[in-house]
C-alpha cells in the first residue's frame, strides 16, 4: 500500500484553506490545515509533512518570514501562493527565503495538482540520489561536493536551498556541456515547467551571485545565448 502523501497548507482565507483541502483530500493527498504563520511553523516541527503550500500575505508573520522560519528547520518543499504569476520580484524574493515554487491565487486544480505532483516527484527524486554520485569539483576558490551535498567558498560552507543546489550540481555533472532551458526546466524543476524559462535565468542570475568572485563576469557558470548554460573551472 502507497504511504499517503502529506500536505500542509497555510492560509488564513478560510474559503481558500477549504478550497485546496477539498482539491488534495480528493486526490489522495493527506491534508494538514493552518491559519498563521505561527501554526504552520509549528506543524512543520511537529508533523513533518512531505510539502508545503504557503499563502504570502497573512496578518502577523507572513509568508515570507514563514517560509525563512521553516527553512532553518527543514528541506520540505514549499510552494508558494503568490497575487502575480511568474513576478520576478516575487521569485527573488522566494529565492531568498527558500521557496521552491510560485502560484498566483486564484489556481486552476489541475495546475495546482501538476505542481504539487512535480515537487514531490523532485523531492522523492533527490532522496532516492542522496550518497550515488560522486561527483566532486575543486579549486582554490570553489568546492562542490555532490554526493555530500556540500559546497564552499574559500573553505567556508555556502548555503544554498535544495532547488538552488540540484541546479549547480545538475551544471557540474556536465561540465563542459551546454544544457538548454529546456533541459535544465526539466531537470531541476520537471516537464511541467518546460515553458517557464524566466525561471532559469533567474535562478542562474541568483546562483552566480552566491559562488561567482564577480558576478558581472562569471568564471564558472557561462551562459551560450540563445541556448542555456554551462559549467567551467577553466580561467
Amino acid at each position: 500500500m502507497a504511504i499517503l502523501k502529506k500536505v500542509l497548507v497555510v492560509d488564513d482565507e478560510p474559503a481558500q484553506l477549504r478550497l485546496v483541502e477539498q482539491i488534495l483530500r480528493g486526490n489522495g493527498y493527506g491534508v494538514v490545515s493552518a491559519g498563521s504563520g505561527e501554526e504552520a511553523i509549528r506543524l512543520v516541527y511537529e508533523g513533518k509533512p512531505d510539502l508545503v503550500i504557503l499563502d504570502v500575505l497573512m496578518p502577523g508573520i507572513d509568508g515570507w518570514q514563514t517560509c525563512r522560519c521553516i527553512r532553518e528547520a527543514s528541506d520540505v518543499p514549499v510552494i508558494m501562493m503568490t497575487g502575480k504569476r511568474n513576478a520576478e520580484a516575487d521569485v527573488v524574493r522566494g529565492l531568498e527565503c527558500g521557496a521552491d515554487e510560485y502560484l498566483p491565487k486564484p489556481v486552476g486544480n489541475k495546475e495546482l495538482l501538476a505542481r504539487v505532483r512535480a515537487a514531490l516527484r523532485r523531492a522523492d527524486k533527490l532522496s532516492s540520489q542522496n550518497g550515488r554520485s560522486k561527483v566532486i569539483f575543486s579549486d582554490d576558490y570553489l568546492m562542490v561536493d555532490v554526493a555530500e551535498r556540500k559546497v564552499t567558498i574559500k573553505g567556508e560552507r555556502l548555503k544554498l536551498t535544495q532547488r538552488e543546489f540540484r541546479l549547480l550540481a545538475l551544471l557540474v555533472e556536465n561540465t563542459g556541456h551546454v544544457m538548454s532551458h529546456q533541459k535544465v526546466l526539466e531537470s531541476v524543476w520537471g516537464w511541467e515547467y518546460i515553458d517557464d524559462v524566466d525561471y532559469v535565468r533567474i535562478y542562474i542570475s541568483h546562483l552566480r551571485q552566491k559562488i561567482e568572485p564577480d558576478p558581472s563576469h562569471p568564471k564558472y557558470i557561462l551562459t551560450q545565448p540563445g541556448v542555456g548554460y554551462y559549467f567551467t573551472g577553466l580561467d
